[in-house]
């Protein structure tokens, strides 16, 4: 896992490590599936919850309204904006209304879920009998098979093997690859393993704990995250911590972020959720020759 020849310094180094077997999802759980838990639980998203007091004593009440993270393009003629301008604190914004609250999912049944915290990634994950992937065994997964390969499908970018940005980022997107936003699971060639979307569509939490670098895990079994928080709990978060996510989205660019290879990583925070982060799950394999 990680790269000795890294675009971005949190890449390296190029460790070999060991996994044991597991199942992984051929896809990121889709609005359809989240829809049936929700159903069947009656819970209530990060997103679809007010800020607490507590995390946030500055706010007055009126600034407390549920809501999350959404990227706004700047508008049409602007050539030079601040960095992360895109990203846009906006009330009402949670999985059923991706975008605000005048935006919905109705079509997007086999779309990937987004607007979707830790906390939330995990309540599905218990009542779906699943868990997160940790780092390693993601990265495993996205590589198919083909260790050596910068990309999931070769050497070369191409843009139908997956929903990227394609054009300047952040001010246009041609669209190249047919979508502007998330695309339908499974709309891109599988990888090696037959999985779908190891690359871009929406970034995938894992389980485990970022570091800048994640080396010191050389000839490791199973390795959860760097060596001082090896007997972390996910279920009990530690102050200020960020979960390493993986594979790029759909707002991934060449000029901007290119994180859509097997190696790159970067980090969320555990209490909010954006446009472009979902997940999926895998289970341990019960029989130990898979």
């Amino acid at each position: 896992m990680g790269s000795d020849n890294p675009d971005f310094v949190e890449e390296k180094i190029a460790e070999d490590v060991t996994v044991s077997s597991f199942c992984i999802e051929p896809h990121e759980v889709t609005n359809a599936q989240f829809a049936q838990f929700v159903a069947a639980t009656g819970y209530i998203t990060v997103a679809e919850r007010p800020l607490s007091q507590e995390q946030f004593p500055d706010l007055a009440d009126d600034e407390r309204a549920p809501g999350s993270l959404v990227f706004q393009p700047p508008a049409e003629g602007i050539q030079q904006v601040a960095y992360l301008s895109w990203w846009q604190w906006t009330p009402g914004a949670d999985w059923q209304h991706p975008f605000g609250p005048e935006s919905g999912i109705q079509g997007k049944a086999d779309h990937p879920v987004v607007q979707i915290a830790y906390e939330d990634a995990i309540a599905y994950a218990d009542w779906a009998d699943r868990q997160l992937p940790t780092e390693a065994q993601w990265e495993y997964a996205a590589r198919g098979g083909n260790a050596g390969w910068t990309y999931t499908w070769g050497e070369q970018y191409a843009a139908e093997q997956a929903n990227t940005w394609q054009g300047m980022f952040p001010f246009f997107n041609t669209k190249q690859d047919g979508y502007l936003s998330t695309a339908p699971a499974m709309s891109f060639p599988p990888n090696g393993y037959g999985l779908y979307d190891m690359t871009g569509n929406v970034w995938e939490l894992t389980a485990s704990w970022y570091t800048v670098l994640h080396d010191d895990m050389a000839h490791r079994q199973d390795p959860i995250g760097p060596p001082q928080t090896e007997s972390y709990d996910p279920k009990k978060p530690m102050d200020g911590a960020m979960h390493v996510i993986k594979g790029g989205s759909y707002l991934c660019a060449k000029n901007y972020c290119s994180r859509y290879r097997p190696a790159a990583r970067e980090s969320q925070a555990l209490d909010t959720g954006t446009t472009h982060i979902g997940f999926r799950l895998l289970k341990p394999a019960t029989n130990p020759s898979i």
